[in-house]
């Protein structure tokens, strides 16, 4: 793995986005937020994905939020989601304008081509001209066919040069094929069953649901596992997986709300898909964040 590379393994945190009762975008949440998922300890933020809700955001709202997340990012590196406009064209101008906010690399949808990798590799071959930052791939369920075999994904480090992919086929043979012809880039986790296993199989990055609300648990996994202390490690999966379980139901309300128990009091558990979360929802997660400050997984 090439030095460049490298330094796009470890734990990507994804970024929720806030809303106000009115359902617009609260930029001050957002930056108070920002600044929290910097003080987790990880290595990289993912400011616009599925997390984010970025389906239901605007160009302009996406663009903001990514240069927000620049603006806080600290000693992490950012990624942002660059193609999601719905034309050639505005995908185009879309890709050039989350450059200019600084993010360090762009991360492009597989755009629905997810069977029919020929349309998928030059279709990323030419995206990518309109960029000099390093680009990743998002099996992105919002435009299915989104995933793609691990040959597919082989042809894209080789004929596209991108440096990593975030893997949702969430089946240990999708994963482990990616791995296989992996080349000089990163396979990046998204499937918490099957973190462990995935790491001792060669994947080096995370970008999970539960790193928008715990991105600290997957940092000490991540750094358990790299040192080589795999009973540790697998401890740490262990606290991982109890989170992702914690907040299964009703995400990503139920993130909001632990991100809002851990201090960040401007995030609030809404959505523009119209969630919310029972009285009783808001009870355990009140008691698994108890639980984990005792432990010392969080902080009040």
């Amino acid at each position: 793995m090439s030095k460049l590379t490298e330094d796009y393994t470890g734990i990507f945190s994804l970024m929720l986005t806030p809303f106000n009762e009115d359902m617009s975008v609260d930029y001050d949440a957002y930056e108070e937020y920002a600044d929290w998922q910097v003080s987790q300890g990880v290595g990289h933020l993912f400011a616009v994905c599925g997390t984010s809700e970025m389906a239901a955001l605007t160009l302009e709202e996406r663009v903001k939020l990514a240069a927000l997340a620049v603006k806080h990012k600290g000693n992490t590196t950012v990624v942002a989601t660059a193609n999601m406009e719905p034309s050639w064209f505005a995908q185009v101008d879309e890709v050039k304008r989350m450059e200019e906010t600084g993010v360090d690399g762009l991360v492009f949808t597989t755009k629905g081509f997810g069977n029919d990798p020929d349309r998928l590799i030059n279709y990323v071959g030419e995206l990518k001209q309109n960029t000099s930052l390093p680009v990743f791939m998002y099996e992105f369920p919002g435009l299915k066919p989104c995933n793609i075999s691990g040959e597919c994904y082989g042809r894209l480090v080789n004929e596209c040069g991108v440096y990593g992919i975030k893997d949702t086929t969430c089946t240990y043979d999708g994963i482990k094929a990616k791995i296989e012809n992996k080349g000089d880039s990163c396979i990046i986790q998204a499937n918490m069953p099957f973190l462990f296993e995935a790491f001792k199989l060669g994947a080096r990055g995370v970008m999970a649901t539960p790193t928008s609300c715990g991105g600290a648990f997957f940092q000490r996994f991540f750094d358990a596992f790299t040192s080589g202390d795999m009973a540790l490690a697998e401890k740490r999966f262990q606290e991982i997986i109890l989170l992702d379980c914690a907040i299964d139901s009703g995400f990503n309300c139920s993130a909001k709300y632990l991100v809002n128990l851990q201090g960040v009091k401007g995030m609030q558990p809404r959505n523009r898909g119209g969630q919310k979360l029972s009285a009783a929802r808001m009870e355990s997660l009140k008691a698994f964040h108890s639980w984990c400050v005792a432990e010392g997984l969080m902080k009040k």
